[in-house]
């Protein structure tokens, strides 16, 4: 099919690029649902860590994106809704809108996720407020698995308004899972997500 030939051909191609390689740092590639989150410093966040997951993952792996964007045009609501599968939720909410239902359903069926908790791309360094939609889904779903996930560089590669790719060497970290604990605060989690995440961050940048 097309949206399987792009697909394999995007990763290709971002791998090619920024010559990525997932560094599984205290977890392992599985197959149950999880909420892969990560730091968010372009639109082609998702696609690294899509990219680099193992193909039988990445088949089962959406990406959260926000409709604002991706759907504008027809090519980029084709390769959100048929090659990359993701679910697409409103960044501004308004009334009727469930997006905590939406990413519920991917889990439920077995599937993991791609989040940014920070909500939207961070021009600086370290991570933005995150919020708090990654602890809503923990609560409704305490189960499941929250891995974090840093990426190095691809900002810089992938520059805001930038028409090209940037060839520059990413890395991409994932780190140990994290699950909501019993009675643990809304504030707790979060901030032990934060710190998961930050703890990945390369000491030299």
């Amino acid at each position: 099919m097309l949206e399987k030939f792009l697909a394999s051909a995007f990763c290709g191609l971002i791998k090619t690029l920024t010559g990525a390689r997932p560094n599984w740092r205290g977890t392992v590639p599985a197959p149950q649902p999880r909420v892969y989150f990560a730091n968010h410093r372009s639109h082609g966040d998702f696609l690294i860590i899509w990219a680099l997951l193992p193909p039988a993952l990445r088949a089962k792996t959406h990406p959260v994106a926000g409709a604002d964007y991706w759907l504008k045009g027809k090519f980029r609501r084709y390769l959100i809704e048929r090659v990359f599968r993701g679910v697409l939720i409103n960044r501004n909410v308004k009334r009727g809108d469930d997006p905590i239902g939406a990413m519920l359903a991917p889990l439920d069926a077995g599937d993991s996720l791609i989040v940014f908790p920070e909500g939207t791309r961070n021009q600086g360094d370290g991570l933005l407020p995150f919020k708090p939609g990654i602890r809503h889904l923990a609560e409704k779903r305490p189960q499941t698995e929250f891995v974090p996930v840093w990426i190095e560089n691809l900002g810089r590669a992938m520059p805001k308004g930038g028409l090209l790719l940037v060839p520059l060497l990413c890395s991409v970290t994932l780190g140990e899972p994290i699950t909501l604990k019993p009675d643990e605060k809304r504030t707790d989690f979060i901030a032990r997500c934060r710190n998961a995440l930050l703890a990945l961050e390369p000491d030299e940048q």
